[in-house]
């Protein structure tokens, strides 16, 4: 329960420690929605952790005014999410429930900010982005990192720093305990989500064994995580490249059996819009509100993500090097 009165601003307080979760992922951290995903062996979705951070949000009339006459008008907004695993997005209660996750909460604790409804569309993770562009969507979620490739086409208001990292079996010692250097992948099998950052890192990079006089790597593409778990755990696959966040959680998982590695590429994430989109100034208000008043810290430590806490939104900030 909060401690604080509706409409009283509250300080910023840093992210506590993960939280415990008590079953296993079964959904993509990158993965698609609107379907039960292939589950892991042995997996069952994780229960979501209690709280509700965004019970006390209200809406901030000079925050609320950013948005064009329009939006405030109709009060509502077409939004397009990946629902995945946790902690971003996914269906802990089964895809006929509403999702949870840290996504889940962000989208809706700026919109009470904003004084607007979304209207929520679960979309598979590679079909949002060229949506946007359309006006099937107005925003989009899904922990799309922010790359120079995307800021052609998209526009970006950030919300957490998250990125890539890697996943093993636990037991396999292949690649010791870091992947500093994509030639350490040679010869291997690595398995990451369709239309990812992930996949397009690894297909643009596959040269650097040949370059080095080695085999090249494999790269086996998922639409759900689930299904690259059980590959990972049945020796289909040597590694998994996913999200830090993503690998972490399934990591805590025992029955997971994976062993997360290590961080390899820092990136900013954010909701999406089509380029040129009114709606960015609005949004990074909000989301800057949500980290003045508290509720961001007390979201990210819901979700146990604090270590991917960002100190303001950036709109269309360059890719992270």
């Amino acid at each position: 329960m909060k401690l604080f009165a509706p409409g009283v601003r509250r300080r910023r307080v840093p992210a506590a420690a993960a939280f415990l979760s008590v079953l296993l992922l079964t959904t993509a951290a990158c993965g698609s929605g609107g379907t039960d995903a292939t589950t892991a062996a042995g997996a069952r979705p994780s229960a979501a952790p209690t709280g509700d951070p965004v019970a006390d949000v209200r809406k901030v009339d000079s925050v609320a005014a950013l948005l064009p006459a329009d939006v405030r008008e109709a009060g509502t907004l077409k939004i397009g999410s990946s629902v995945g695993a946790p902690p971003s997005a996914y269906f802990p209660n089964g895809s006929d429930k509403a999702p949870e996750g840290q996504d889940i909460d962000i989208a809706d604790a700026v919109a009470k900010v904003l004084g607007i409804r979304l209207l929520r569309q679960d979309a598979s993770f590679e079909t949002i982005l060229p949506a946007l562009g359309s006006g099937k969507y107005d925003v989009g979620t899904g922990n799309f990192g922010v790359t120079a490739e995307r800021l052609k086409t998209i526009d970006f208001v950030t919300y957490i720093n998250d990125g890539q990292g890697f996943a093993v079996r636990t037991g396999n010692d292949t690649l010791g305990g870091k992947v500093t250097d994509l030639t350490q992948l040679c010869g291997l099998t690595v398995g990451t989500g369709a239309g990812t950052t992930f996949e397009v890192t690894l297909r643009e990079q596959r040269t650097v064994c040949a370059d080095a006089g080695r085999k090249p790597y494999d790269v086996k593409v998922y639409s759900e995580n689930g299904a690259a778990v059980t590959a990972l755990q049945q020796g289909r696959i040597d590694v998994i490249m996913s999200t830090i966040n993503g690998l972490r959680h399934q990591a805590s998982q025992p029955a997971s059996r994976t062993t997360f590695l290590n961080e390899f590429h820092r990136l900013d994430v954010g909701f999406a819009f089509k380029k040129g989109s009114p709606l960015t100034k609005a949004f990074r208000a909000a989301v800057d509100e949500l980290i003045e008043n508290g509720t961001y810290a007390e979201i990210l430590d819901k979700w146990g993500t604090g270590d991917s806490a960002i100190e303001t939104s950036r709109i269309n900030p360059p890719e992270r090097r």
